[in-house]
């Protein structure tokens, strides 16, 4: 939001995670994680919730193993805690284009088919 109390959306609309009626925005939440010495690349990802619709899953390619407590904490002190990811996977490569850029909806789809474990 600016100073005249307009908002921008930095992201892609089509991507944003809506969790319990409240919008959030991936590229916010990778751009916090990928300030984590751990963190090599990011995916924030919305993935379906019974309860809040969805909720925010990070895949992360980490530089070594990955703390779960510690990411967890990183966000908690550089974001609003509603950001926070609840869903928390390392991966060692993630589904790309041919262009290069991450398929998100391929790591939804294979988060909800049981192929990852989370942190």
């Amino acid at each position: 939001m600016d100073t005249r109390g307009y908002v921008t959306v930095t992201g892609r609309v089509k991507e944003m995670i809506i969790r319990g009626g409240e919008n959030h925005f991936p590229a916010e939440i990778e751009n916090c994680l990928l300030e984590h010495g751990c963190v090599a690349e990011v995916a924030v990802v919305g993935l379906p919730h019974p309860k809040w619709g969805e909720v925010i899953g990070a895949f992360i390619r980490g530089t070594e193993p990955l703390d779960r407590s510690a990411l967890h904490a990183h966000c908690r002190a550089n974001m609003s805690p509603q950001k926070t990811p609840n869903v928390w996977v390392q991966v060692e490569d993630f589904p790309l284009t041919g262009s290069g850029k991450i398929q998100k909806f391929v790591l939804r789809d294979r988060f909800v088919a049981g192929e990852f474990t989370e942190l």
